[in-house]
C-alpha cells in the first residue's frame, strides 16, 4: 500500500553549483519528442495507461505540426527592454489573442489529432473545438492561458491547451536568454505562467540545481531549493514521496501557503520529464491532498485533478 514519507528533510538540499544558468529556453521538436517517448513508456503497465497513451499521441501530433508554421509575431525591441528593466515576463499571455501563426498552429493540431485513438467523449470534444467559432476559441484561450477552465469543459480545453503550448514554446524559443530576468515566485520569467513543476537537474552546467518548468512556454528557470515556488517561503518546507519510489519524484509542500509543488529527481533519473511525470504521479498528488495540501503547480493534463 503507498504511503507518504512525512516531513522528511531533503537530504539534498544544497546545490554544489555556484552560479547556474538562469534559463534554458526550450527547443520545442527536441522537448516534446522526449516527451512523447517518456508518456509512451511510462504507459507499460500503469493504471492510466489509456490516458497515458492518449496523451502520447497528442504530444507526437504537437511534434507533427512544428514544421512549416508561419513565423510567430515576437514582442518589439523596446516591448522586450521595457519588460526587463520592470522585471516583467516580455511574453505577456495575459494580453494574448489569437494570430494567424496560433491560428495555423490550432488548425493542424485538430487535423492531427483527428487521427488519434481516443474514447468517444474526447472524440466529441475535438468536434465542439473544430466547429467554435473565433470568439467561443477565444474564451478557452483565456480560460487556459488564466489556469481556470470551468469543470464541465475539460476535454477541449486540453486540446486548446496542448497548440498555446506548442506557439508559446515556438515564441520562447526566440527570446535572449540575457534579456530576462525573475520577474517573481511561481511566475515563469519568458511568458509568465505557473511552473507544472520543477527539476533538480544532473547538468554538467548546473548539477544539483533546480529549474522550475514553465507550464506554458516550457522555459525552465533556476529556483533555489527547499523555497516555496508558490509563496517564496522557506520556512515550513518539507517533501513528501511515495513510498518504493526511489525519492526520484516528490512533493514539496509549504507550511505557510498550504499549496504544494512536485519535484522530479532528473539527476537520479534522466528519463523524468516534469510533464508526463507529473501526470503519472497522480498518486502522490492524492497523498499530499489528503494532508491538507493544495496543488501549486500547474498542468493542462492533468485539469480538474
Amino acid at each position: 500500500m503507498s504511503s507518504v514519507d512525512n516531513l522528511q528533510p531533503d537530504p539534498s538540499v544544497i546545490s554544489d553549483i555556484l552560479k547556474p544558468p538562469f534559463v534554458q529556453l526550450p527547443d520545442p521538436a527536441r522537448v516534446l519528442g522526449k516527451r512523447a517517448e517518456r508518456l509512451r513508456s511510462l504507459a507499460e503497465g500503469h493504471n492510466l495507461s489509456d490516458y497515458l497513451r492518449f496523451l502520447a499521441d497528442l504530444t507526437d501530433a504537437q511534434v507533427r505540426i512544428l514544421q512549416d508554421l508561419p513565423e510567430p509575431v515576437m514582442p518589439s525591441a523596446d516591448v522586450i527592454a521595457l519588460a526587463k528593466e520592470h522585471a516583467m515576463p516580455p511574453l505577456d499571455r495575459n494580453s494574448f489573442s489569437s494570430d494567424a501563426a496560433f491560428d495555423a498552429t490550432l488548425e493542424r493540431l485538430i487535423a492531427a489529432a483527428a487521427d488519434i485513438k481516443m474514447p468517444e467523449a474526447a472524440r466529441g470534444a475535438l468536434d465542439h473545438l473544430r466547429k467554435a467559432d473565433k470568439a467561443a476559441r477565444e474564451i478557452m484561450i483565456r480560460n487556459v492561458l488564466a489556469d481556470s477552465i470551468p469543470v464541465e469543459e475539460l476535454a477541449p480545453h486540453v486540446l486548446m491547451a496542448a497548440a498555446l503550448q506548442v506557439h508559446f514554446a515556438r515564441l520562447a524559443q526566440r527570446l535572449d536568454k540575457d534579456a530576462l530576468v525573475p520577474v517573481g515566485d511561481g511566475a515563469c520569467p519568458s511568458c509568465g505562467a505557473p511552473p507544472a513543476t520543477s527539476a533538480v537537474v544532473g547538468w554538467p552546467t548546473a548539477p544539483g540545481a533546480r529549474y522550475c518548468s514553465c507550464s506554458l512556454c516550457g522555459t525552465l528557470w533556476n529556483y533555489v531549493r527547499s523555497r516555496c515556488t508558490v509563496c517564496g517561503s522557506t520556512a515550513k518546507i518539507s517533501f513528501q514521496e511515495v513510498e518504493g519510489t526511489g525519492g526520484e519524484i516528490k512533493a514539496e509542500t509549504c507550511g505557510s501557503c498550504n499549496s504544494y509543488v512536485k519535484v522530479v529527481y532528473q539527476q537520479k533519473n534522466g528519463e523524468l520529464d516534469p510533464i508526463a511525470d507529473d501526470v503519472a504521479s497522480l498518486a502522490l498528488d492524492l497523498l499530499v491532498r489528503e494532508l491538507g495540501f493544495r496543488r501549486g503547480g500547474f498542468n493542462p493534463f492533468l485539469l480538474g485533478y
